[in-house]
């Protein structure tokens, strides 16, 4: 039996075997720059592959994965949502201003009784729930397009959240003295000690991460959000409430929003109107580098998480090897428009 190969069935397997290899650097892109990113900071310093470093890096991106759960799930649907970081901003105030240890000198609101942790916490939920609940609107009804309905609804958000922050007697101070029950949510943990340990905060995370999974996959309210992105049209002859569908997926997004802020608020120990400044574009970031498309209809949870921790490593990596601050920024805004680039291409290659 001859043990020539047919050349055109040589050349065939050549094209398919390139096609693979194109298709695998397409796909993973992204994941291999990440990857030999990480590969170089170690070089640089071995010190950063630590168990503390990777319970920092955790502890700093539990927040981010809350907002960009809700981030996510707007964009799935095609939409957008710049008020995020304004959201979670003002939750921050809120939950701070109504969590302070009666014995703090510049409490602002000095004769109040002690809440019990929940209210305020859910008040802020709520807070920024309306609000979401408004974006929908606005979106849904008035046929605002998202990037303008949320653009006016972040320069809003900004101006209550500062009306609310500049109150008598004592103005625009940063707001400390937070009770400890609520900054052991940020900084309190489940284990031995500090380094064997995982941090409430991270537990909450992943936590309201396995709800959103269920919610996109197990769900018809799930089927519908990635039917609305793929095609609203369709979605709407096929029987689809594209409207209340829009509405919900906002309300949740600002409810996911106001536990971010309230999260973010117990991991710093106080909060002032600025928290959550540019919190929604790296969100939106994220979501693109793991795999969430701008176009809408395509995006997974464990995708959303791999891009903020992406994102999260690239900053924590970067300010460990001492990279200048300007710089990191660059790569970030290069790993941004690569993600995007990659995106594109993947669906015109679809069509």
């Amino acid at each position: 039996m001859s043990l020539v190969k047919n050349p055109e069935e040589i050349q065939a397997r050549n094209l398919a075997r390139q096609k693979a290899i194109k298709d695998f650097s397409l796909k993973y892109a992204i994941y291999l720059v990440f990857v030999a990113l990480i590969i170089a900071i170690t070089i640089k310093s071995p010190a950063f592959m630590s168990l503390q470093n990777l319970r920092n890096i955790l502890s700093m991106s539990a927040t981010r994965i809350i907002i960009a759960m809700g981030v996510g799930g707007i964009l799935i649907t095609g939409g957008t949502d710049l008020s995020a970081g304004r959201q979670v901003g003002l939750a921050a105030v809120v939950s701070a201003s109504l969590l302070q240890f009666m014995e703090y000198p510049r409490r602002m609101y000095p004769g109040m009784p002690d809440l019990p942790l929940w209210l305020p916490i859910l008040i802020a939920i709520i807070a920024c729930a309306i609000l979401g609940l408004a974006n929908g609107v606005i979106i849904a009804y008035l046929k605002v397009p998202p990037f303008i309905a949320t653009l006016g609804m972040m320069v809003a958000t900004y101006g209550i959240n500062s009306i609310y922050f500049d109150r008598p007697p004592y103005g625009a101070q940063p707001i400390g003295g937070l009770r400890k029950d609520l900054t052991t949510l940020g900084s309190g943990y489940v284990g031995f000690d500090g380094t064997y340990s995982i941090p409430y905060i991270v537990i909450i995370a992943l936590v309201i991460a396995a709800f959103i999974w269920l919610l996109h996959n197990k769900t018809r309210f799930g089927k519908n959000i990635y039917a609305i992105g793929g095609n609203p049209e369709a979605a709407k002859v096929s029987g689809v409430p594209v409207n209340k569908n829009l509405l919900a997926v906002y309300t949740i997004a600002g409810a996911l929003y106001g536990l971010a802020g309230t999260l973010e608020a117990a991991r710093t120990g106080g909060a002032t109107n600025n928290y959550g400044n540019g919190y929604e574009l790296d969100a939106i970031a994220a979501c693109v580098v793991g795999g969430v498309s701008t176009s809408g209809g395509i995006g997974t949870v464990p995708g959303m998480i791999v891009g903020v921790l992406i994102f999260s490593i690239i900053s924590y990596g970067l300010t460990f090897i001492n990279m200048n601050p300007y710089w990191q920024q660059i790569i970030k805004g290069a790993i941004i428009i690569a993600a995007v680039a990659l995106d594109i291409r993947k669906y015109l290659a679809k069509r």
